[in-house]
């Protein structure tokens, strides 16, 4: 079961009485018959006067024990699995799921307002290519995001909800646990475009093998509006099971020639047509494709899309430069998996000097994680050269490790974050330019807030 997160959304529609029944197909337990419109609610602590509570649970969280306090706080009315009425709730509907009830808002609102809908999925690279999709949309449609990477059912509800009623573009990013949750997600989104970045090891150990990811990833094609288009990464699992009968179309980094490549920017072509990002990588190059393809198909034009590359910049933890002691840092420690760690720390060692790079343990690998880190290991030892540092943090990145030190190159092993802050400060020299690449739980930002504090 997913857990929830909740944030301090405000969300711009409300819905009259007839609609909140309609959309939910509810039994109203007590009404008021008005033609009032009410705000929804999901938490508490930041419901408003006269809105109308819907209570989400998680593995450790019941919305439901909440209840009275939401109508002590003001709530005209709630939503309930169990059928109670508290006395001073003037409006009660009882579903059977509420979080299925907060999706049947979503959708009920996103076909209201019907904009062009763009999901997003990937084993990586999906937030960045949401970004991208949404700075070149920017340019000619109001648009509207998933904040950050809110990509669970809560996420797509929370995103939909919060939609100003003149967007004309609406950018979802899914994520998923297991088989079946971006079917789900994709059955209440509703999109015209649908957008896999790829299909690699990240989350092979809750889904067992590649091909259960690619599966999995294919779902978000499973209610594509049949005049729809899927716009994807060049795949071979992929074209063998995102089945759509309508338009698609394959895209990858080997349909582009990099023209220009240095620290902060990018100049490539691709299908004639001269782009540039202010970003290096060719992960990135290929994140942006997606971007141009679908722009293309909602009538860009080329300066239009041009201009919303060139606007894109790195969310935190995604590339992140920030100069601290003397030293350059980037953190790219917002995630990590065998695809994303061997592309980031080959892009960075060929355009930075005298390299420091600070690895750690890739999460979520299964059975496999010890050789997936070797794997890593052996393939960065082949595009590194003698001058650049390896610091690795925890157990599996010292396996990595161990690949590079058996090709003679630098590799210093630590326990924890502390222990390398304090190597860096006193060994590593001022000026030079320090990679992070690790999984989100290695809370690699904890090096930064250390050689930031210490003297």
């Amino acid at each position: 079961m997913f857990q929830p997160v909740f944030l301090k959304y405000h969300y711009i529609m409300k819905f009259r009485e007839k609609e909140l029944g309609i959309a939910t197909e509810a039994v109203a337990l007590k009404t008021l018959g008005s033609d009032s419109e009410y705000a929804i609610s999901t938490d508490t602590r930041t419901i408003g006067e006269g809105d109308i509570y819907l209570p989400l649970r998680g593995e450790s969280f019941d919305g439901e024990k909440f209840i009275e306090q939401a109508i002590e706080k003001g709530a005209v009315g709630y939503f309930t699995r169990t059928g109670k009425v508290f006395d001073g709730a003037k409006i009660v509907y009882k579903v059977d799921d509420t979080l299925e009830a907060y999706l049947k808002l979503a959708r009920f609102y996103r076909t209201k307002l019907n904009p062009v809908t763009i999901a997003i999925t990937g084993s990586s690279g999906k937030t960045t290519t949401k970004e991208l999709v949404y700075s070149v949309m920017s340019q000619k449609f109001k648009t509207h995001k998933t904040f950050s990477n809110h990509n669970n059912e809560v996420g797509l509800c929370q995103t939909v909800l919060g939609m100003a009623e003149d967007t004309e573009v609406l950018i979802v990013e899914m994520g998923m646990r297991g088989l079946g949750e971006i079917e789900l997600l994709s059955k209440f989104a509703q999109p015209d475009y649908a957008i896999i970045t790829n299909a690699g090891s990240a989350h092979i150990g809750r889904l067992g093998s590649l091909d259960n990811i690619a599966i999995a990833k294919s779902e978000i094609v499973s209610h594509l509006k049949e005049n729809g288009v899927l716009v994807s990464h060049n795949n071979p699992r992929l074209q063998k099971f995102a089945k759509f009968s309508g338009e698609k179309i394959w895209y990858s980094a080997d349909n582009v020639e990099v023209l220009e490549q240095k620290q902060g920017y990018s100049k490539f072509l691709y299908k004639d047509n001269v782009y540039e990002l202010n970003v290096e990588g060719i992960y990135n190059i290929e994140n942006s494709l997606s971007a141009i393809e679908v722009g293309y198909k909602l009538g860009m034009s080329y300066s239009e899309i041009c201009a919303g590359l060139l606007a894109y910049k790195p969310i935190e933890k995604r590339w992140e430069v920030e100069d601290i002691k003397g030293f350059k840092f980037i953190n790219d420690s917002y995630n990590a998996n065998p695809e994303s760690m061997k592309a980031s720390v080959s892009t960075f060692i060929d355009l930075y000097e005298d390299p420091v790079v600070v690895l750690g343990n890739m999460g979520e690998l299964g059975e496999n994680e010890v050789a997936l880190h070797r794997e890593v290991g052996v393939f960065l030892a082949e595009k590194t050269n003698a001058k650049v540092k390896f610091l690795t943090v925890g157990n599996l990145a010292g396996e990595l490790g161990d690949k590079l030190i058996e090709k003679g190159l630098f590799v210093k092993k630590f326990e924890n974050n502390e222990d390398v802050s304090r190597y860096i400060l006193d060994n590593v020299d001022v000026g030079c330019t320090i990679f992070l690449k690790a999984s989100r739980s290695m809370k690699f930002e904890q090096i930064i807030e250390s050689i930031r504090e210490r003297n």
